[in-house]
């Protein structure tokens, strides 16, 4: 059985082009597991295997590896930095133990790091700080040390300081030992010297070694009496204290170096070995019923107990589908049947592998604290529990926020529509904030996602993975119709072509009702003039004819008919003839009725920083937009407000260029609502021109 303390979970995160991919590139050179390095400005790092992440040089979904160091096996999980796959971020997040937060040493607290810090604070993630591209001009440490305390509201704990800076950065210099570590310029990681701490950086070192060990022993009474009577704690203690401190969060040790220079890396490394928790050391995974309802029981990490594994991405690759699971209690083995407790159905574990970016390595078993993909699982999706048959239970899922943005698509050639469909179906596997659904209205299919890159690249991924070209088009705003007075009417439809002819005829009242409400029909007929049995056929017609508003061919809302009266004939009339009359009766009346066209509106929430907020409120009050209230947040202000669908397309991009990235919003169907005149005679007009363009 493996040593559960020997394991770190990691991962590694931050803004976009700090240097998270080029850092992973470093660790896995210096333990060993690749031996040439690739780099992503070259489109040839390990762990960018994707295609569209080599050309744009970004990382788009999580790759994981393991490698080892020390004796201690790392599982590391390289995140994307742009904010439209923050959803990778989020899900490793989940299943990881410790992080790696990178911040550039010239662009500082960048907005996609606060993101993903407030989603590993969220998710209780343990991280260490790694300050990159110290070479970089206009690289300040001091400066990225003062912004993770005032923008992200955080303690970072000062481990090293660096020796020089920009192009005459060197190296570093430890605060514990008080030992300078000096790398050569020949780009080789091993390439050191451990020295003494430069004459001129002696009293700076003593500064921040006193902060450190001041904030260190913060963590125990006893060792802080000890030191205010001036005995210093020896380093062996300082550091389990340091490590204490990081696992609770309550500071996050800070180091810097140079990725691509491969100065400062080992010290990084030797910090998540010696501060990062094991498996056993975080806060167990609680479990919940089918409903979602806590059941007060924990997966606590312990490779005897039942299993219990969390599914946490879906990979398809041309071996099959890769299910990634961390494994939190018990063993899975290969050939053992598991539970899927979402759907109920067991599945038998073939293949496992260990995963080394898109290489891999079968294994026959994992146990807790593994990180594993499985081979060829049929029914399980992200955020689904695997479990012991006998022992059945569901770990807290996760929950995905909903697409912001959406378009509608269409294969160029008619015959790909069947590997369109196939495609898009393994993709939404892979992505559960990849949204798709056909409007019925318009039978467009339309796919739904984080932002525009976000669909971007899944329209190349169909063209270059699946081999399908779409044509790619705006969807259409859900509009809707009603009306605002009530009509009484009558309508007799009568046909007489030899044989036996068709009559009926009915008196009828339309009119508004409350938003929300729908369409109803009642029936008021006394005295047999409307038979009973023609009456729901007169319901039926009416039904039937509300998909097709007078205005502009929108579905019609809220508005009840009431059939008061009317007339049959013994032998001319029918069901078909009732039903008949209602439709007609609808297109006569409807327009007398005082249509209007509704435009749905949404609920909008914008995540902003405050000194953004007017702005924000400026912006969206050009969109038509309400707003209800405002809300004060620990790194900025939540607007809540209502707006019109029709004004929110594109609304990801502005408020981005608005808040230099750092905004966020999600919205959802709140109503349907009056449109403004003017924008109704467009919706109008639009909707003739393609009325006209149909029957062309």
């Amino acid at each position: 059985m493996k040593d559960l303390t020997k394991y770190r979970n990691i991962g590694i995160f931050a803004h976009v082009d700090a240097g998270k991919t080029t850092t992973s590139e470093r660790i896995l050179k210096l333990t060993g597991k690749i031996h040439k390095l690739g780099e992503v400005h070259d489109g040839e790092s390990t762990m960018d295997f994707m295609e569209q992440e080599a050309e744009r040089g970004i990382t788009i979904q999580s790759a994981a590896t393991s490698c080892f160091w020390r004796g201690y096996q790392f599982n590391i999980i390289d995140t994307p930095g742009h904010v439209d796959f923050t959803i990778e971020v989020y899900r490793s997040l989940k299943v990881l133990d410790g992080g790696v937060g990178v911040f550039c040493a010239s662009g500082g607290v960048e907005p996609q790091s606060e993101t993903n810090w407030r989603y590993a604070n969220d998710s209780h993630v343990s991280r260490v700080i790694y300050v990159n591209k110290m070479d970089r001009i206009g690289a300040n440490y001091y400066r990225v040390i003062d912004q993770v305390k005032n923008i992200l509201g955080a303690k970072p704990l000062v481990m090293v300081l660096p020796i020089g800076v920009e192009s005459d950065f060197v190296g570093v210099v430890d605060l514990l030992t008080r030992k300078s570590y000096v790398w050569d310029d020949s780009g080789d990681p091993e390439k050191y010297v451990v020295g003494d701490v430069p004459a001129n950086m002696v009293d700076d070192v003593e500064k921040y070694r006193s902060e450190l060990i001041e904030t260190a022993i913060e963590m125990d009474d006893s060792v802080m009496e000890k030191y205010l009577e001036g005995i210093e704690p020896d380093v062996e203690t300082i550091k389990g204290l340091i490590r204490e401190g990081t696992i609770e969060m309550t500071f996050f040790p800070t180091y810097c170096g140079s990725s691509f220079k491969n100065k400062g890396v080992q010290l990084v490394l030797d910090a998540v070995v010696d501060y990062l928790p094991d498996p056993t050391e975080v806060k167990p995974q609680p479990e919940v019923d089918l409903e979602g309802h806590p059941t007060g029981e924990f997966a606590i990490v312990d490779p005897s107990k039942p299993l219990r594994a969390l599914a946490f991405k879906i990979m398809d690759d041309k071996f099959g589908a890769l299910t990634f699971v961390r494994i939190y209690t018990g063993t899975i083995t290969k050939g053992m049947s598991v539970l899927n407790t979402y759907t109920g159905k067991t599945e038998r574990i073939g293949r496992m592998v260990e995963m080394h970016a898109n290489d891999r390595s079968e294994i026959d078993s994992a146990q807790a604290g593994d990180i594993i993909a499985i081979v060829g699982l049929k029914h399980v999706q992200t955020g689904h529990t695997l479990c012991d048959v006998d022992h059945p239970a569901t770990l807290e899922p996760m929950v995905f926020p909903e697409p912001v943005i959406s378009i509608a698509i269409a294969p160029k050639d008619r015959g790909d529509a069947e590997k369109l469909g196939n495609a898009i179906s393994k993709m939404v596997k892979e992505d559960p904030s990849f949204h798709v659904e056909t409007d019925e209205e318009t039978n467009e299919l339309i796919i739904k996602g984080m932002g525009e890159l976000h669909l971007d690249i899944k329209i190349d991924i169909l063209k270059r993975t699946h081999k399908v070209d779409v044509v790619v088009g705006a969807p259409q705003v859900a509009y809707r119709e009603t009306i605002t007075k009530a009509i009484h009417d009558s309508y007799t439809h009568k046909k007489q072509s030899g044989g036996s002819g068709q009559f009926a005829k009915i008196e009828y009242t339309i009119e508004p009702t409350e938003p929300g409400s729908g369409f109803s029909f009642e029936s008021t007929v006394v005295g047999g003039n409307v038979p009973k049995e023609y009456i729901p056929a007169v319901e039926k017609g009416f039904a039937n004819s509300i998909f097709k508003g007078p205005l502009a061919g929108y579905p019609c809302l809220d508005f009840k008919v009431t059939l008061t009266d009317g007339g049959f004939h013994a032998v001319d009339s029918s069901s078909i003839a009732f039903e008949i009359a209602a439709k007609a009766a609808f297109r006569q009346t409807m327009p007398k009725a005082g249509p209007q066209i509704l435009e749905p509106i949404m609920k909008v929430d914008v995540f902003t920083p405050e000194a953004n907020v007017g702005d924000v409120i400026g912006d969206l009050n050009r969109r038509r937009g309400v707003i209800l209230n405002q809300e004060s947040v620990h790194h900025g202000v939540h607007v809540k407000a209502e707006c019109p669908l029709s004004s929110m397309f594109g609304y990801i991009g502005d408020l981005r260029t608005m808040t230099s990235g750092r905004g966020q919003f999600s919205m959802e169907f709140l109503r349907y609502s009056p449109c403004p005149r003017n924008i109704a005679d467009d919706v109008i007009a639009k909707a003739k021109e393609r009325e006209a363009a149909r029957n062309k």
